[in-house]
């Protein structure tokens, strides 16, 4: 290896180096709690305006102590930050002289104000107040050499010139130093620089102060997430903050892109608001409690005025905060498994979401904090496993309440050894904050609208300004253009059919009503089977109403076509998408909905070729004859109230694709025979093809009720699913629930 020698710069400038860092003199670690570290953060000229930046305005203004940035001899200080050119130092990578040439300022001019000192990446995050408790238990007196301890990766390894007792200090999540250990170095810069065995400036400051100080890097397993390094590079912390590295760590590296540098910094103060509020919490039940005890009166807490509450705050912490005195005012408990259970749900067995998810992954891992935080008096630790079941309810005006059933693992290290599996219930409750009351002053409708003209202005401008950067979203809200609007794009309804002409008559109404009379631009296939055997064939009788409104309506394309094969629902929307072109819009429709021409323009908006299908939520009604009630024939099926049907969530028969998408997800499975579960098998398929699917509540889309008749012989999913729909017709819960209490007979045994 060439060496070569370095000059050695002399710095004589002490006042520029106090006038920088905006450092009075007469403060030391004695006299000001201050001046506990200071940070020098290693940089470049071409990242001052946006790493520097962005770390001077995140975390290094909140520092007990003080923070400057190294860089080379030509950089260009942005205003405002504190900035110190290094003479004779240029920003070539690796920056070992950099590196050597910052501990040898900080030497020279802040090594008696500070009791600790360390060296920084610009693209790291520090939690200062971590940092601050972590240092102020250490005794600084001592020399010390804190940081991740490291070896070399495995293509380094052997080759850094390290023995097998000796280690590093890795650069990247910070090092730092004791005054003791940077003044036993400092003066010794120049033999470090002479001594160079490898290209890495972390591992020569190592080497330099384990040979000049005398003490190594921190051999300590806990060191990886209190200075922690995420090994993903350019993609670390741009995913979900909320995880136990994030939420345990003192420092953070790295974030390359600066600006998620601020997203991190918005998250830990979000995380430090909700720390301080839990204080306050405590506070006042202390508070309210040392008053009951001593017979004093509770002192009032909220302040109306600035509408601030805090006095509900003091409620002692119970699973009994408030006892109904109504059976309607019982807050029932959701049961969580591995599905959810919610008494209140139309469908109370479902997966958990991701709000209950990630709420039992907030709680359990504030819990395990809550249980280690004495694991060094008691000479153990506990790890979570899972959580096998629990409880949550949500009480609006106290707490979210859980009672979990938790697998640890007790892992006990002092004495007797011992790892053993534990099951725990744990009560948990996580009160609400403080009630903030912000009121804003309404405009009467009497006062002259040319009096807010100019706000309406500001509110304009502002509006504009805050949308503006919608457009670079990767997705766009569909949206017709002029020409669409002037000439709508037409609407292939595809219908199967097999019967039920009485059924067929009410659509065809509603087509003549809304499409042929509305002058709807649409076509409309009729795919017709041969009925079954109970049924009268009445495939004539179809064709002749088509024949029909096509005199009537010859602009309109109307169509037949008939099979002489059983009902498969998916062979008929196969054999009717194969009269569409490539670009055709095609809707798949049953004989027993009905629709609006709202329904349409909502089917035109949101399926958009090669982007987008539409699966919307129609209103089915319920079975009203079972529970001794019938509709007039007049009755407006429009009509939606819970009491009358409920939104199908879970049916995917009614859908609006252009063709070429149903050609580019696979089409329909043509083997699926008789009823059903041909929908969920074409919607797992447009969801691996890649195609957006936009599914919401139609109010425009209503399937009448109709007996369901489940065949037997159909496979047993697909009589499951059958039988499910007919269960679900029966009627609303409460409506149902009225009905057994006003007929108790009706659940004896026959």
């Amino acid at each position: 290896m060439c060496f070569f020698k370095q000059n050695i710069p002399v710095y004589d400038d002490v006042n520029d180096a106090f006038r920088t860092v905006k450092l009075d003199r007469t403060k030391d670690s004695h006299n000001s709690g201050e001046n506990l570290v200071f940070v020098g953060v290693m940089t470049a000229n071409m990242y001052l305006n946006t790493r520097a930046k962005a770390v001077y305005e995140t975390w290094g203004k909140n520092l007990p102590g003080k923070i400057a940035f190294f860089t080379s001899e030509t950089s260009i200080a942005p205003a405002n930050l504190p900035v110190i050119p290094l003479p004779g130092v240029d920003d070539s990578y690796p920056p070992q002289k950099k590196s050597f040439m910052m501990l040898k300022y900080i030497a020279d001019h802040y090594a008696q104000h500070f009791e600790y000192f360390m060296r920084a990446d610009d693209d790291v995050y520090v939690r200062t107040d971590r940092l601050e408790k972590f240092l102020r238990s250490v005794n600084s007196t001592n020399p010390h050499f804190i940081g991740q301890a490291g070896k070399g990766n495995q293509d380094e390894f052997g080759h850094l010139a390290l023995k097998d007792d000796e280690n590093f200090c890795m650069g990247g999540p910070g090092i730092i130093m004791s005054r003791a250990t940077l003044l036993k170095v400092a003066p010794h810069v120049r033999d470090c620089l002479k001594n160079l065995r490898s290209t890495h400036e972390d591992v020569e400051v190592g080497r330099c102060v384990r040979k000049y100080a005398e003490v190594p890097c921190t051999w300590s397993y806990e060191m990886q997430s209190i200075l922690y390094h995420n090994g993903s590079g350019t993609e670390a912390f741009t995913g979900p903050l909320k995880q136990r590295e994030v939420h345990r760590a003192i420092t953070l590296h790295p974030i390359k892109n600066h600006t998620h540098l601020y997203r991190l910094h918005t998250y830990l103060q979000g995380l430090e608001i909700r720390t301080n509020e839990a204080k306050l919490v405590h506070l006042i039940r202390e508070l309210v409690k040392t008053s009951e005890e001593t017979r004093l009166s509770t002192p009032r807490l909220n302040d109306p005025v600035n509408g601030i509450f805090l006095d509900h705050l003091g409620m002692e912490s119970t699973l009994q905060k408030w006892n109904p005195a109504l059976e309607s005012e019982v807050l029932t408990w959701d049961f969580v498994s591995r599905a959810v259970f919610h008494l209140s749900d139309a469908n109370p067995r479902h997966r958990p979401t991701s709000g209950v998810n990630e709420g039992l992954e907030d709680v359990t891992r504030d819990v395990m904090e809550i249980i280690n935080r004495v694991s060094k008096e008691r000479g153990r630790v506990i790890d979570f496993k899972e959580v096998l079941y629990g409880y949550m309810r949500w009480n609006p005006t106290f707490a979210l309440e859980y009672i979990l059933d938790m697998l640890l693992l007790y892992r006990k290290y002092r004495g007797k050894k011992m790892t053993v599996s534990v099951r725990r219930h744990a009560y948990i409750q996580i009160p609400f904050g403080p009630l903030r009351i912000h009121e804003y002053e309404s405009i009467s409708d009497e006062e002259d609208p040319d009096s807010t003209l100019g706000i309406q202005n500001i509110v304009q401008v502002v509006v504009k300004n805050s949308l503006k950067d919608f457009e670079n979203l990767q997705y766009q809200v569909p949206q017709r253009d002029i020409s669409e609007k002037r000439n709508p794009k037409k609407i292939n309804f595809i219908l199967p059919l097999a019967g039920r002409f009485a059924s067929f008559q009410r659509f065809m109404d509603d087509f003549r009503r809304i499409c042929l009379e509305g002058e709807e631009n649409v076509q409309l296939f009729v795919i017709s089977f041969r009925p079954s055997s109970t049924e009268e064939d009445t495939s004539e009788n179809v064709e002749a109403l088509i024949s029909s409104l096509q005199l009537d309506y010859p602009h309109i394309t109307m169509s037949v076509i008939q099979t002489n094969i059983s009902f498969t629902r998916a062979m008929a929307l196969e054999l009717g998408a194969r009269q569409c072109a490539d670009s055709d819009l095609m809707l798949f429709i049953d004989v027993d909905m009905t629709f609006t021409s709202a329904a349409l323009d909502r089917i035109r908006l949101h399926t958009v070729k090669n982007r987008q299908v539409y699966y919307p939520v129609v209103f089915s009604e319920f079975n009203m004859q079972d529970l001794g009630e019938s509709r007039p024939s007049s009755y407006d099926h429009t009509l939606i109230d819970e009491d009358v049907g409920y939104w199908r969530a879970f049916g995917f028969g009614i859908v609006s694709i252009y063709k070429c998408d149903l050609q580019l997800a696979g089409g329909l499975d043509t083997s699926i025979l008789g009823w059903g579960r041909e929908d969920v098998d074409l919607f797992e398929k447009v969801l691996k093809s890649g195609i957006k699917i936009f599914r919401a509540a139609d109010p425009g889309l209503i399937h009448i009720f109709h007996t369901v008749d489940c065949d037997k012989n159909l496979e047993p999913s697909q009589y499951d699913m059958c039988q499910g729909t007919l269960y679900s017709t029966y009627g609303a819960v409460q409506t149902l629930t009225k009905t057994i209490l006003a007929n108790p007979d009706m659940l004896r045994d026959s």
